[in-house]
């Protein structure tokens, strides 16, 4: 693979401290989950930064499949959720939901700009075999 582009982040202090990219435009407080046994303060964590990161590349991978098709967009929307819970071996996984919204197309050019954006997504062919990934379109 020819690398086109590196983030580099540092994170400091795990779930309950602060991840800062390199260039400094992401600078985040982390916390951990009230459900994951956290205090509950407003931060954020792994699992938002992970849904907001795979729904954007997401969203930019349906408009690419769709320039190429010729097919106009007007319109998208990609809502990520991130679970993450025990596994049987004591560790812990992850697991991924995307909600998909292209009004203005019909469904079948809607499923099939979808599943062409889930083949050349990196983040869907990152977790591809390792993570469960539900994709629904609204």
């Amino acid at each position: 693979m020819k690398t086109l582009y590196t983030a580099v982040a540092t994170a400091t202090g795990g779930r309950e401290g602060r991840a800062v990219s390199s260039d400094g435009a992401l600078d985040v407080t982390l916390a951990l989950p009230r459900e994951l046994g956290g205090s509950g303060k407003l931060a954020t964590n792994p699992e938002q930064l992970f849904a907001a990161g795979y729904s954007a590349c997401f969203e930019n991978a349906i408009r690419h499949v769709a320039r190429a098709a010729k097919i106009n967009i007007t319109e998208s929307s990609v809502t990520g959720r991130v679970g993450i819970g025990a596994n049987a071996s004591g560790g812990f996984v992850l697991s991924a939901a995307l909600e998909v919204s292209l009004p203005g197309l019909d469904r079948d050019t809607a499923q099939t700009l979808i599943a062409k954006a889930h083949e050349v997504c990196p983040y869907s062919n990152a977790t591809r075999g390792n993570l469960d990934v539900q994709i629904t379109l609204l």
